[in-house]
């Protein structure tokens, strides 16, 4: 009796490298699992996988959601800041920059 597989892809990026890669995994694996599969990690070796979160096509998702056919796990790199607070010192900025008219001749 054979065991039935899906296809997935696991993807991770840092400012210098991409990669996609293919995984052929059984039925009902895991996220966490195919990520383990792909080999990524050997790739990446600073790659935090237990700090990290995952999403599946944009949306976060657990290590232990069991993957289906053509889904894509995308490891998330940790935000080097808060968009909140850099959105705030833009609006700050801008304010400043219309109260002085620009820079002077």
């Amino acid at each position: 009796m054979s065991t039935e597989t899906i296809n997935v892809e696991v993807a991770y990026a840092t400012p210098e490298k991409q990669l996609i890669l293919p995984v052929n995994v059984d039925k009902g694996t895991t996220a966490g699992a195919a990520i383990v599969q792909s080999g990524i990690m050997m790739e990446f070796p600073e790659m935090d996988l237990e700090n990290s979160k995952i999403g599946i096509f944009g949306k976060v998702a657990p290590m232990t959601k069991v993957l289906e056919d053509g889904d894509r796990v995308e490891i998330y790199r940790p935000l080097i800041a808060d968009p909140k607070e850099v959105r705030r010192k833009r609006a700050a900025e801008g304010k400043v920059m219309k109260k002085g008219g620009g820079e002077a001749a």
